[in-house]
């Protein structure tokens, strides 16, 4: 069996429509890469109570759980100190790092005060292990089975990239896709379900598209399993010549609009 994976996505801009989120889709690819599949993903407020509890029920649910969103400086980024409570252990300043982002800020022209509230980035449960990347001296960390990450999107990859040698993975999740244009789901349905019934192991989508002319669906088998993936594959591409021209592959970016 794979390790599995939940993403938690912390932020009250998230939620309110102010920011759309560009990390769930890095994380997922990622970790499939890996053999970590990602099972669930969550947004959840700026709330104490409800990251506390969130943290708490997915960590003992998932192998790794992932937060992105919440590390930064300001009132409302409480994820560490939430994270801190959640495992029943001091919020402190981390020395080694306090001393690494004091050095940095100084060493800038002109010099930048490292001041209250960027010593919160330093500050980190007691225990926590510092994920330290290219991006900046202000780190994530690793708590357990919790990996703390930034929200702002490069910073967050490069954290997961200092991190991702130390996870223990399983086999990657290979994926193939088909599809036909002017083909559709409703027509399709029922030989998708007999090869998902044929492949249990496997996940198979449906995904329908559109373009000015008309439209088609994208028909894609994942799972660890190479042979398996490539028999499902060519079912679903048989399947899909039954009704019109099927072609490897996901469409074009010119067949598809929203």
């Amino acid at each position: 069996m794979n390790p599995t994976a939940c993403l938690l996505i912390i932020g009250n801009e998230v939620l309110s429509g102010r920011t759309r989120d560009a990390n769930l889709q890095f994380l997922a690819t990622r970790l499939g890469e890996i053999g970590i599949p990602l099972r669930e993903a969550r947004v959840i407020p700026d709330v104490p109570e409800t990251i506390i509890g969130t943290v708490n029920e997915c960590r003992a649910a998932f192998t790794h759980v992932f937060t992105t969103g919440g590390i930064g400086p300001t009132h409302d980024d409480i994820t560490s100190e939430c994270v801190a409570r959640a495992f029943g252990v001091p919020w402190e300043v981390h020395e080694e790092t306090r001393a690494l982002m004091a050095a940095d800020y100084a060493r800038r022209d002109p010099p930048v005060e490292f001041n209250a509230a960027r010593l919160r980035m330093a500050t980190l449960p007691r225990g926590a292990v510092p994920i330290r990347c290219t991006e900046t001296t202000a780190p994530g960390f690793s708590m357990g089975n919790v990996h703390v990450m930034a929200g702002v999107p490069r910073i967050m990859r490069s954290m997961f990239e200092a991190l991702a040698p130390t996870l223990e993975g399983g086999r990657p999740i290979l994926s193939r896709t088909v599809h036909a244009h002017q083909v559709y789901e409703g027509q399709i349905a029922e030989g998708l379900s007999a090869i998902q019934a044929a492949h249990p192991a496997l996940d198979l989508g449906s995904y329908p598209y559109y373009r000015g002319t008309g439209g088609g669906v994208a028909l894609v088998a994942k799972g660890t399993d190479a042979a398996a993936v490539e028999a499902a594959a060519a079912a679903c591409f048989a399947l899909l010549a039954r009704f019109g021209e099927a072609q490897q592959g996901e469409p074009s970016a010119d067949q598809v609009s929203t």
